[in-house]
Parts: C-alpha cells; structure tokens; sequence
C-alpha cells in the first residue's frame, strides 16, 4: 500500500469513528427522552451533541478546503442543516417539549445516517484534481 493510500485509509477510519460518536449521542438524545429522563441529563446529551457535531462539521470542512473538494458547498449546506436541528432540538427542550425533541431526533439520525452513506462517502473516496 503506498503512503497516500495508508493516509486515506488512516483518515476514512478517524471519520469512521467520529461518525459513529455523533450518531451514539443522537441515539443517546433519543433514548433519554424515550425514558423520561431528567431534563439536565437530556440537557448534557444535547450540550455534547451540538459541541461534537460543531467540531467535527468543522475539521471536515477544512480538510474539504484543503484539497479543493468539489461538492464543498453542497456538502456543507448539509451541515448547516444538521446545526439548524440540533439548534431547534435545543430550543424544544428549554421549553420542556420532549416529544417533539424526539421526533427531531430521529430525524436528525435518519439525516445523518444518508449524510454519511452519500456525501462523506463521496468525499472519502474523491481524489483531487493532479497539478500540473
């Protein structure tokens, strides 16, 4: 395996990884709510959410940027999205309205779910234009 090939494969599996904690707290977020947790740990799960989702959005945009990825808008419009729904999500709880912050939930997993399938797939396995 030559050195690029080690590095694309080193980071599709660090994305890997962050996917998979973004999505476990998402069903974390579900699971409180589906139990009737207190609203301060529903609150804690939210707070993570929206930091983990904030940092990884922006660590996959830079690396987007750095290698003149194509679909970068349209990549990102997706997450803009995503922050929308946590920022609503947050704003069902403040008012205690924990069915509608599950609802949102699961369709902020079901978003996620078809983000990563199609357009961090995309980007994973795109190869930047060669210089000349």
């Amino acid at each position: 395996m030559t050195p690029a090939a080690e590095q694309d494969q080193t980071a599709s599996a660090v994305m890997d990884r962050e996917h998979a904690i973004q999505t476990g707290l998402v069903e974390a977020l579900c699971t409180a709510v589906e139990k009737g947790d207190e609203p301060a740990k529903v609150d804690e799960i939210l707070t993570q959410l929206v930091a983990y989702s904030s940092a990884h959005f922006m660590s996959e945009e830079l690396l987007m940027r750095l290698v003149s990825y194509d679909d970068y808008d349209d990549h990102v419009a997706d997450h803009i999205h995503m922050m929308d729904e946590l920022d609503q999500m947050l704003a069902l709880h403040q008012t205690r309205q924990p069915m509608l912050v599950l609802d949102k939930a699961r369709s902020a997993l079901a978003f996620l779910a078809r983000h990563i399938d199609t357009r961090d797939q995309r980007f994973a396995h795109w190869t930047p234009p060669q210089r000349a």
